[in-house]
C-alpha cells in the first residue's frame, strides 16, 4: 500500500491532478495496477503522466447532505434510516464526516467528526427542531455559506448546498479521498449557484459526488417533468465527478453504500502537466484509459481552465 503524501500535488496551475478508480468486467474494483497500465488524454491529446500513486484503506473525508425541503417531506424517515446504514457500512474510525441539512437554508447539523454516532445524534436533534419543538439559531445549527434572500421556507437550495459543502469543507489538501453523499431528489428552485458551478467546484477540489435519489411519483407511478429533471441533474453530477447515482428504492442500497466505500478506498491518483496551459475558462475533457481489455475507469470527466 502506498499512502498519499501529505503535501499537495498541485505545484502550479497547469499540473492537473485526477483521482480515479478501476473496475473489471464483473464490477469489482481493481487496485494492483501501475502507471504503465494507463494512458491519459486531454481533449483527445495524449498527456505524459508526471505523478502516479495507488492506495487502499485510505482515510475518507466525507460530507452527508440531507434534503429537508417540501418535496422530500415523505422521505425524511427513509433519509434517516439510509444515512444510518451508510455510516455503519462505510465510515470507520480513520475517517471524518460532517452533516449538512438543507431546504431554503443550509444548516450545518454536525461539523467534521470521526464519531459516526455523533452524526446520528445531531440528525435526531435537527429533526426535533424541524418539527417545531425548538428554534434554529446560529449557535445550534449554523448556516453554511453566505446568507441569501429566499422567498419561502419550503424552497430548495440544492445547488448551493452542494457548492458550499465542497467549498467550505472538502476543498483542502487532505491526504485521502473526498466525497459528498447527497440524499435528495435533485430539485432546486432558489439557489444562487447553478448546476455547472456545483460540478465545477467538485471537479476542481477532486471531490466525488454520490447521489442517493428519493423521487416522489404520483399515484399512477408516473414521473413528472420536474421529477425527470431532478433525475437528470443527479445522474450528471455523479457522472461528471466520477461518482454514481442510486435510486433509494433499490432493495440492495446497503450493497451500493459498500460500493461507495470500496471505490473511495481502492483508488489511484495521477497528475500531468497539460499540453494546453491557456487559462481561458474553457472546459477540457479528461480521459483515462486502461491498457488492458475489460477494465473501466471511473473518474471526473474534465476541468475548467482558470
Amino acid at each position: 500500500m502506498l499512502a498519499f503524501c501529505q503535501e499537495p500535488i498541485r505545484v502550479d496551475v497547469h499540473l492537473i491532478n485526477v483521482a480515479f478508480s478501476v473496475l473489471d468486467a464483473r464490477g469489482d474494483f481493481v487496485n494492483n495496477l501501475g502507471q504503465d497500465d494507463f494512458e491519459v488524454f486531454e481533449d483527445n491529446v495524449p498527456q505524459k503522466i508526471s505523478f502516479f500513486a495507488r492506495a487502499s484503506e485510505i482515510p475518507l473525508h466525507l460530507g452527508l447532505a440531507a434534503d429537508f425541503s417540501g418535496s422530500q417531506a415523505n422521505s425524511i424517515k427513509p433519509h434517516h434510516k439510509d444515512l444510518q446504514i451508510f455510516l455503519k457500512t462505510v465510515v470507520s474510525h480513520r475517517d471524518d464526516v460532517f452533516l449538512l441539512c438543507f431546504a431554503s437554508r443550509l444548516r450545518l447539523a454536525q461539523d467534521i467528526t470521526s464519531d459516526a454516532a455523533q452524526i446520528v445524534d445531531r440528525l435526531d436533534d435537527f429533526e426535533h427542531y424541524r418539527s417545531g419543538k425548538g428554534k434554529f439559531t446560529s449557535a445550534n445549527f449554523p448556516e453554511l455559506g453566505p446568507h441569501e434572500i429566499r422567498p419561502s421556507n419550503t424552497d430548495t437550495a440544492f445547488f448551493d448546498a452542494v457548492y458550499e459543502s465542497v467549498r467550505l469543507k472538502l476543498s483542502g489538501n487532505q491526504a485521502g479521498r473526498k466525497a459528498l453523499v447527497i440524499f435528495s431528489d435533485g430539485d432546486d428552485n432558489s439557489s444562487a449557484r447553478d448546476e455547472v458551478e456545483a460540478i465545477d467546484i467538485a471537479q476542481h477540489s477532486d471531490a466525488v459526488l454520490f447521489c442517493v435519489r428519493y423521487t416522489e411519483t404520483g399515484k399512477d407511478g408516473q414521473l413528472t417533468a420536474r421529477n425527470k429533471n431532478g433525475i437528470t441533474v443527479l445522474e450528471r453530477m455523479a457522472r461528471e465527478t466520477g461518482g454514481v447515482h442510486f435510486d433509494a428504492r433499490d432493495k440492495d442500497l446497503a450493497a451500493h453504500f459498500r460500493q461507495i466505500g470500496d471505490q473511495l478506498r481502492s483508488s489511484y491518483e495521477l497528475a500531468y502537466h497539460t499540453t494546453n496551459p491557456v487559462s481561458d475558462g474553457s472546459f477540457h475533457k479528461i480521459l483515462i484509459r486502461a491498457r488492458h481489455a475489460g477494465l473501466t475507469v471511473r473518474a471526473k470527466t474534465g476541468y475548467f481552465a482558470r
